[in-house]
């Protein structure tokens, strides 16, 4: 009799845990987000939520956004989360979101928060431009420190930078965008002409020139402080400078995927993607988030960074990014890393 009841005990069980399995829903969620971060994302927002199983779809920027893009008509995600804000203003401005203000979105600094009522997309963290000088490699070749983004232009320093590429890096567009900002049209092209001068190559990834300075594979890499200022702290030499005309940045933002079929389950993401415990995870990556009085001091990261971040025009740099993004490959491309 006990066998026979155990027998019908493990059937129940057993279609308990088949019931639950069925009754968790997936979200296909498109990111940029640095790869090694998405699983304790994900792990940490389980342990809140395990019935939502999250479904990444991961590459750079510039990849996310052209294939959302693509997408538009038959979308195949349901949410992004961790795409630059000036993407989710592109995908705004096409109808492409799902306009929602996450429980708690008041408590966030509001330069992190769309300015429609309710929000189409709000931030989490922002990184910002700065320089990786190697201060071994470039001592070598008797390369001076840069204290300008006009001093890169010195012939002195031919085939000693390298810089991401803004088709495929957000890093790269900040980049461009905020010199076109900066030095207005005619001058920023101006000085990304001189620049090109002295490029190696541009890289598909925001963090891998000052990856590579670390590393000793070039002198100098423009590339985003928190990424230096980690592989500072890691032992490496460098220098991590803040151009003088000041940094351009942009900041990581989430947004539903408007006529997504799993709403609930997005906005409970979007939701949890804004409390202190997620802020806390994003200081791990970035020095600057969203929610005030979470940030702690990073070590190493440069004095005066803060201060030099550009009144970023987002709604210029959406409107006009593929017009400048056309314009950049037309001139610089062909320095470009092989695309995998």
């Amino acid at each position: 009799m006990s066998l026979h009841k155990n027998f019908w005990c493990a059937i129940a069980a057993g279609l308990f845990v088949a019931s639950n399995a069925m009754a968790q829903t997936e979200l296909t969620v498109y990111t940029a987000v640095e790869a090694e971060d998405l699983k304790r994302y994900a792990e940490t927002f389980n342990q809140d939520h395990p019935d939502i199983k999250i479904n990444w779809v991961r590459d750079s920027t510039g990849i996310i956004t052209a294939k959302l893009l693509a997408e538009r008509n038959n979308p195949q995600a349901d949410l992004i989360w961790g795409l630059a804000a000036t993407s989710l203003l592109l995908m705004k401005a096409e109808g492409m979101l799902e306009a929602y203000a996450p429980a708690g979105v008041e408590k966030l600094d509001p330069k992190f928060v769309d300015n429609s009522n309710p929000p189409a997309w709000v931030g989490m963290d922002a990184w910002v431009a700065a320089v990786c000088y190697n201060t071994v490699e470039a001592g070598k070749l008797g390369l001076p420190v840069p204290t300008s983004w006009k001093d890169l232009t010195d012939p002195v320093y031919k085939n000693h930078l390298i810089m991401p590429n803004p088709n495929s890096s957000g890093t790269g567009f900040l980049d461009v965008s905020s010199w076109l900002q900066m030095f207005g049209e005619e001058g920023g092209w101006a000085f990304m002409d001189a620049l090109h001068e002295n490029i190696a190559r541009y890289t598909h990834s925001g963090s891998k020139p000052c990856k590579l300075a670390a590393a000793g594979e070039i002198p100098i890499g423009i590339s985003f402080a928190f990424r230096g200022a980690k592989s500072k702290a890691a032992g490496a030499p460098l220098e991590i400078i803040v151009p003088s005309e000041g940094v351009g940045w942009d900041m990581e933002a989430t947004g539903i995927i408007a006529g997504t079929a799993n709403l609930e389950a997005a906005k409970t993401l979007v939701d949890w993607s804004i409390t202190r415990t997620a802020n806390e995870m994003y200081n791990t990556g970035y020095a600057v988030v969203a929610m005030p009085g979470v940030a702690k001091p990073v070590e190493h990261f440069p004095e005066g960074l803060l201060e030099a971040m550009i009144e970023n025009d987002f709604e210029w740099a959406a409107n006009n990014r593929k017009a400048i993004l056309t314009e950049w490959q037309s001139r610089y491309d062909s320095k470009s890393d092989p695309k995998n």
